[in-house]
């Protein structure tokens, strides 16, 4: 599986409008048949910032992402909408396939 997570920061008069603008890319994206999940959070501390988690079922997949038109209609349409380049990490993480159970903590009766 290939695990990405990118920060975002965006040029406060976008913010708000930032996931209208990235919803196209968001549904190709996950329609894609190597897509794992896709999903876009707002940052508690900095309200222009959004964290994006994404995984890809193998290397392949994700290079299926990257020469997609959706994908590079996206980098287009963002390139206007932030204020710094994204910060990113990208891995690959063997033997894995989407979100697993944390062992630490489960739901209890209150």
């Amino acid at each position: 599986m290939i695990f990405i997570t990118v920060k975002f920061t965006v040029r406060p008069e976008r913010s708000d409008d930032w996931l209208g603008l990235v919803d196209d890319f968001t549904r190709a994206t996950r329609d894609e048949p190597g897509n794992i999940f896709f999903e876009w959070s707002r940052s508690v501390d900095n309200p222009h910032q959004f964290v994006l988690v994404e995984a890809f079922r193998d290397g392949e997949a994700g290079r299926e992402h990257v020469q997609s038109a959706h994908f590079a209609a996206a980098m287009e349409t963002m390139s206007y909408a932030i204020a710094s380049t994204p910060e990113i990490v990208s891995t690959e993480i063997p033997g894995m396939d989407g979100w697993g159970a944390m062992g630490e903590v489960s739901p209890r009766e209150a």
